[in-house]
Order: C-alpha cells, then sequence, then structure tokens
C-alpha cells in the first residue's frame, strides 16, 4: 500500500489538528540532531535556512559552485498568496480550488490546501529576508493578475521573481552559514541515498574538484534537486537540472508519480534556427499585459504587425469570457495549438 502520510479529518483542518498533535523535539535536542540537505534552490536554500534557524544542524549539498547558480532564478512571473490585497473576493479555498483545477485535477488536494494555507506567511518571510517585491506607489506590495484566476493574487519583482526570491533565500542560508548552524558543500553531486532500516539517513557524494567520494550521515534526508523537464525533448530548463538526485531515489526505492505532470508555459518561443539551443522562455504575465491571438484566416501569409484587427481571432477571449486570456496554462496552450 502508498501511504502518503495525510492527516486524518475534514480537508480545511487536516494540517491544523495535525499541527497541533504532532510530536514535538525539544531545543536541547536539535542539537544533537544532523539533517541533510541535497539541493540549495529556492526549497533546499529555504529549508536549511529554517532548519538551521531552528537548531538543527545541517549539511547543505551543491553541485554548482554557488547557491546562487540555482535554476529557481528562471522563474520570472511570480509568487502567488491568498493576502486578499485588492479585495476581490480572494480567500485560501479560491487559491486551493484555482491550484487543483489549474493542475488538471491531478494533484493531492491535502497537499494543494495546505500550501494555500502557508500562502501568505512566505510572502511575509520573503518580505523579511529583503525580498524587493514591486509596490505600488503608497508603499504597499503590488498584485498582478496570472493564468488560471479571475483575482489579483501574485506578489513579483518586475520579471526576474525567481532571481529576487532566492538571493533572499540564499541570504537567510549564508547568514546560519556564518553562524555555523549549516555546513555548506559546494561542488558536490549526490552519487547514491544511503537507507537504514527502509529510511534514507545518509548519502554519498562525490566531491566535483578533487574527484573523491565521501560519505555523510544524519537523521534525515531532504531532497530538494529539482524538476525532471529535461526528459523531454523541448525544455526551457538548464541542461544542469538533469533529474539524477530523484533517479537515484527511485533506484532506491522511491515511487516516481505521475511522470507527465510537469510545467508548460503558452509564452514559450521555438527554436528557431541552429543559433538557439533550447526554448526561450518569455514570462506567464504576458497574459496579464497583452492580449492572445491568432489569424482569423487559414494559411494567412501577412506579417503579425501587418495583419488588421479585424482579421485577429482573440481566441481565449472569445471561447472562455469569464477568465480571457487568464485560462489556466494548459487551456491556453491546447487551445493555441488546435488553431
Amino acid at each position: 500500500m502508498i501511504d502518503a502520510k495525510i492527516p486524518k479529518g475534514d480537508l480545511d483542518n487536516k494540517w491544523v489538528n495535525y499541527k497541533g498533535h504532532c510530536k514535538l523535539v525539544n531545543p536541547a535536542n536539535k542539537r544533537k540532531m544532523e539533517v541533510i540537505v541535497v539541493g540549495t534552490g529556492l526549497a533546499g536554500a529555504s529549508a536549511a535556512a529554517s532548519l538551521g534557524e531552528m537548531g538543527y544542524k545541517v549539511k547543505a549539498f551543491c553541485f554548482q559552485d554557488s547557491p546562487r547558480r540555482a535554476h529557481s532564478i528562471a522563474a520570472q512571473g511570480g509568487i502567488n498568496a491568498a493576502k486578499n490585497y485588492q479585495n476581490d473576493g480572494d480567500s485560501v479555498f479560491r487559491l486551493f480550488y484555482d491550484t487543483i483545477k489549474g493542475g488538471d485535477y491531478r494533484a493531492r488536494e491535502a497537499n494543494v490546501h495546505r500550501l494555500a494555507e502557508v500562502s501568505s506567511n512566505i510572502i511575509d518571510q520573503c518580505v523579511a529576508q529583503g525580498v524587493p517585491f514591486a509596490r505600488e506607489y503608497g508603499g504597499l506590495l503590488s498584485n498582478r493578475s496570472f493564468g488560471g484566476t479571475q483575482v489579483q493574487r501574485t506578489f513579483y519583482a518586475a520579471g526576474q521573481t525567481g532571481q529576487q526570491l532566492l538571493i533572499g533565500a540564499y541570504q537567510a542560508l549564508e547568514r546560519q552559514v556564518a553562524l555555523g548552524n549549516v555546513q555548506m558543500f559546494a561542488r558536490h553531486e549526490m552519487l547514491d541515498v544511503v537507507k537504514v532500516d527502509g529510511k534514507a539517513k545518509g548519502i554519498i557524494a562525490r566531491n566535483l574538484v578533487t574527484g573523491e567520494l565521501e560519505r555523510h550521515f544524519g537523521y534525515a534526508v531532504l531532497l530538494c534537486t529539482g524538476g525532471y523537464g529535461n526528459v523531454y525533448y523541448l525544455s526551457t530548463n538548464a541542461m544542469g537540472s538533469n533529474v539524477t538526485a530523484a533517479w537515484k531515489a527511485h533506484k532506491q526505492g522511491a515511487f516516481f508519480a505521475n511522470p507527465c505532470f510537469t510545467q508548460i508555459h503558452p509564452t514559450c518561443i521555438p527554436v528557431s534556427g541552429d543559433h538557439q539551443s533550447k526554448l526561450t522562455l518569455m514570462s506567464e504575465s504576458l497574459r496579464n499585459d497583452g492580449r492572445i491571438w491568432v489569424p482569423k484566416n487559414l494559411g494567412e501569409t501577412r506579417k503579425a504587425n501587418e495583419i488588421p484587427e479585424a482579421d485577429r481571432d482573440y481566441f481565449l477571449e472569445r471561447r472562455y469570457p469569464a477568465f480571457g486570456n487568464l485560462v489556466p496554462r494548459d487551456v491556453a496552450s491546447k487551445k493555441r495549438s488546435l488553431h
């Protein structure tokens, strides 16, 4: 049987009840426990920094020369949170529902609800770490629309949200490194997961500078090693995002669910010649700041800027008037391909 470890109870109370009844570790015992974090992007850096802040001893590994080289910087558009700053009817449930629907109902509902619950705290934490989110003239955090929603809940930093978030997480991580709570292992590649009694308790890593193999053990192992989009022919992921860590865990018995469940972008520009090696990713905020259209006439030969308004079909606005250009991205992509 596959056990997802999802708490019992009603959806909106599962995690509240779990947090109120789960076992805690007292501060004196935390100092005796060492946690291994593999990967230092947004997930890994923030996890290592938070665990260090709590009092655990942490070993953080990344195969880049610095955590600042993580692929998390590639995120452009923004990060969603149900703060309802616009007073436009947003709520935790609406963020939960939009995320489930935008994921084509393939995500675990309890986990997505937890994501919606903590979304507001994540924004507060990022602001506290110095992430320069865009602000309104009066100083309040700004929001913009994004695909799959009818409310404005996306917090952003121009077209470089991922980079600014990563710098914030990196600063928090380096603070814990300076305090001695986190030990950083850059230029190290995880080669295998070490199990003790069926649980991940350590890793085998290669020092990419010397080639030496190293053994590291701890109380738990966190794999924060990014996505696997490069298993597909076309991808915007850096070639360094090579899914080897997840594959090593899979070979040790970890389950691999929904391999088709990857992030897609309706605003990708295809490879147009030998000078390009990968797809070019444009920010999905284009769907907020612009309009998507195709030529009305089959076999249109005129350049896009020569096609008059009367010969343009704004098909998303025509077919989905309630959402328009802000339909979920898989819907926008499928309808565009049909056209």
